[in-house]
């Protein structure tokens, strides 16, 4: 199951990160890191700058991610001898999240909001770090699904290092849009308001890619399917 489940890892990521609550923020949490300004329809910044402050950043918040990864892995041994009736628990929980992401379903407690956004006066790599905790401490609901529903898949690995693992690779796919955004806003912000218009569609596409995601799981089709994968690649 490992190999298909990084791949969703890494798509819940993307997911977060393209979420209509987290994408316009981007440049107000860039700014914050960097203390640069707007003018100019850009954020006047050295791009070394942004490049040490926002790996800081990534570096707190893939802690956060990743101890959470490490919690609900030891929780998953701890009830190991449960993990088929955690699979299809999990399997259903993903399913709601998804279907809350297409707007199909409106469950009012799936949607308060949890912002944090602390102002720091001294600009640097501590307070970046410290930023990014708070930010993985803190997250949007939109954040809160997709991850959700990859620490349920965490607490069903055979490992507490495997879920780990999902967590790092969740973090990379929130991260690697992260940075290279933070250095396109120092040319310009025209594109990042171009986007904006396409976030209910994103949002929309994640929210099918986490149903898929839960159906694997609840009908434990992902081992199968990983399985059939690695025979195809060892035949090619």
């Amino acid at each position: 199951m490992q190999d298909l489940t990084i791949f969703f890892a890494f798509a819940a990521g993307l997911i977060s990160f393209f979420s209509p609550c987290i994408f316009p923020l981007i440049p107000v949490y860039v700014s914050q890191l960097t203390g640069g300004e707007f003018s100019e329809g850009k954020i006047n910044v050295e791009k070394k700058v942004i490049l040490s402050r926002s790996i800081f950043f990534v570096l707190g918040f893939s802690f956060i991610f990743i101890l959470l990864g490490a919690s609900a892995s030891a929780m998953g041994q701890f009830l190991s001898n449960q993990r088929e009736v955690i699979e299809k628990f999990g399997g259903i929980l993903v399913i709601i999240f998804g279907l809350q992401m297409t707007g199909l379903i409106q469950l009012r407690f799936l949607m308060k909001e949890k912002r944090w956004l602390p102002q720091m006066k001294q600009k640097g790599g501590i307070t970046s770090l410290l930023m990014g905790i708070a930010f993985g401490a803190g997250w949007t609901p939109c954040v809160g699904l997709a991850l959700s529903s990859i620490l349920l898949m965490a607490s069903s690995s055979e490992t507490v290092y495997s879920g780990m693992l999902y967590l790092l690779i969740y973090s990379l796919g929130l991260a690697i849009p992260f940075i290279a955004l933070s250095f396109l806003l120092t040319y310009t912000l025209t594109t990042v308001k171009k986007m904006n218009r396409y976030l209910p569609v994103v949002s929309k596409v994640g929210g099918w890619i986490l149903i898929i995601m839960g159906f694997l799981l609840f009908t434990d089709q992902m081992t199968q399917i990983t399985a059939w994968l690695a025979k195809y690649s060892y035949t090619w």
